[in-house]
Order: C-alpha cells, then structure tokens, then sequence
C-alpha cells in the first residue's frame, strides 16, 4: 500500500470516528431526527452536482426502488438512530458499537442465507457477543453513559442491523450500480423521508453556533467528503483493504471525544472495544488462524509461491 493510500485510509477513519463526535455535540440542540433530517439534506446538496451527468440521473431512475430501500436502511434509520444515542452514550462508545457491523453481516449472512463459517470466524462471532456483553455490562458505570443508556445502545444495535441488513441488499440488488450513484441516491432518498420529522421535531431553541458547526463538519466531511474519499479507496486498493477503517473508527471516536469532550476512557471501553475489535479480526479473515487440518494440508502442499499486490 502506498504511503499516500495510507494517509487516505487514516484520514477516512479520523473522518468517520469524527461523526460519532459531531453527532454527540449536536444532538443535544438539535435533537436526533432535526439532527440527522440536516445531515442527510447537508450532503445531498454535496451530491448534487453528481445529477449533472445525463447517465447519473438514468441510472437513478432504473435503480429507483433499491435505491430508495438503501437509502432508508444505510442513511435515514442509522443517522436518525445514531443521533438519537448520541444524547446519551458517549462519543466512543457509540463509535464502539458501530464497530459490531461486520460480525452482524457474517452472523445475518450465516443464520439466513445458508452462508459458511469455519471455526475461526465462528468463534470470532463469539468473541464480538462477549465484547458486546462487556460493554452493556460497564454501561452504568460513572462517565460511561447518560441517563437512557439503555435505550441509546438499543438505538445503535438497531443502526448496526440496519448497516448489516443493507450489506446483503446491496449485495443482491445493486451489483451493476455505481456506487457514487447508490451513495448519492441514498442521500436524496434519506432527505426527503426526514425531512418530516425535521420539520415536526425543530428544536423550541435556536441551536447554538457550535452546534451549526458540528452538523456542518457532519454533512460535509463526514457524509459527503467521506463517502468520496471511500470509493476512491475501494478503486486504489480494493474492498478487502479499505474496511480496515472499521477499526480505525472507533480509536479515532475515543481520541476525539477525550480530546474535545473530556469523555472518560474506562476499563469497560477499552476492554469491550478490544474484545470486539479481536472477534471482527477472526470473523473478517483479517487475522488469520490456521488449523491444524489446515497445517497438514499446507505442508503436504508445499511452500507456497509469493503473488504480486
């Protein structure tokens, strides 16, 4: 991976653990759905310029209908859900459930569609529910969370599966879409069914200024800016590579919210967020585990041939 590749990938996990940031400064003006109906319309208008293109707009209109499921269940519900949390849990801990994404995807994918698991990926399964469990276990402890927190980890379990839902969707019903369109789509999608709520729920009190920064650095650099920056990464280096900004996001999270929150980092955050971090690595294949079976094999075959990157 080149060093520029690199910078790019840290700059997109320091860009999405910051929306668990923005999210956590702004809820408490606006409220979660005037907060996440602003940041779907904010990037949306970001996208806009993507409408120029004649072949954009067409395949918006054949792919009308995944495109509107995708935009509910990967824009809509998670920000409005996500929002919502931030009023409680703190920045990193919210941050640390997202984290939960690709076990729910391996786990959906295993109990529905009939697909595999080895042992390692099973156990790493295993390993994710513990992390979960210890985090809920600690959430009641001083400084972890606010009053709600029950709820609130609720609200990011339910955004996790929404992300997990859409992996699958997406998967079987936008293969041939481009994925700046299917982003894009999404955006405008999200906006108009939170516009609504937006609109019924607008805060009694005039957010403050920093609360109109936050949702401004929300939709720009963390919607708009990050979804380009992801794509561009997905074309330079390949899918497999670049979701290790999944673990990047909530170390960033955690850095943000003790470095302009004064969020406590406790015992059961990082114990919870290593544990979780260990069970994404076994489930993903991104820390391998051979077994023995698999060591026979391997040596009966040989040393195996380097390939190029």
């Amino acid at each position: 991976m080149k060093r520029s590749d690199l910078g790019a990938l840290l700059l997109l996990g320091a860009l999405w653990g910051g929306s668990f940031l923005f999210m956590r400064m702004g809820a408490q003006d606006f409220g979660g759905f005037a907060l996440a109906g602003l940041r779907a319309l904010g990037a949306a208008l970001c996208f806009l310029p993507l409408l120029a293109s004649a072949d954009r707009r067409a395949e918006l209109r054949r792919h009308a209908v995944p495109i509107t499921v995708v935009g509910v269940s990967n824009a809509a519900l998670p920000y409005a859900l996500f929002s919502l949390a931030a009023r409680s849990l703190p920045a990193g801990l919210s941050a640390i459930f997202d984290a939960l994404t690709p076990l729910l995807v391996a786990a959906s994918g295993w109990l529905w569609l009939g697909e595999k698991l080895d042992r390692p990926r099973l156990a790493g399964l295993l390993v994710g529910l513990a992390g979960v469990l210890w985090l809920i276990g600690g959430s009641g402890s001083p400084g972890h969370a606010g009053a709600g927190s029950g709820w609130a980890i609720a609200a990011c379990l339910g955004a996790v599966a929404c992300y997990a839902f859409t992996a699958h969707y997406s998967e079987r019903y936008l293969p041939v879409v481009s994925p700046l369109t299917a982003a894009a789509g999404g955006q405008f999608v999200s906006a108009l069914l939170l516009a609504p709520t937006t609109l019924w729920l607008w805060p009694a009190h005039a957010p403050g200024v920093r609360a109109w920064l936050a949702l401004t650095g929300l939709a720009v650099l963390c919607t708009a800016v990050a979804y380009v920056l992801f794509f561009r990464l997905i074309g330079r280096i390949g899918a497999a590579r670049t979701m290790v900004v999944l673990y990047l996001i909530p170390a960033f999270a955690v850095l943000w919210g003790a470095l302009f929150l004064r969020e406590p980092v406790t015992l059961a955050m990082a114990g919870g967020c290593a544990v979780i971090l260990l069970g994404v690595a076994l489930t993903t294949g991104l820390l391998p585990v051979r077994t023995a079976a698999r060591r026979h094999k391997a040596a009966a075959r040989g040393p195996a041939r380097a390939t190029a990157p």
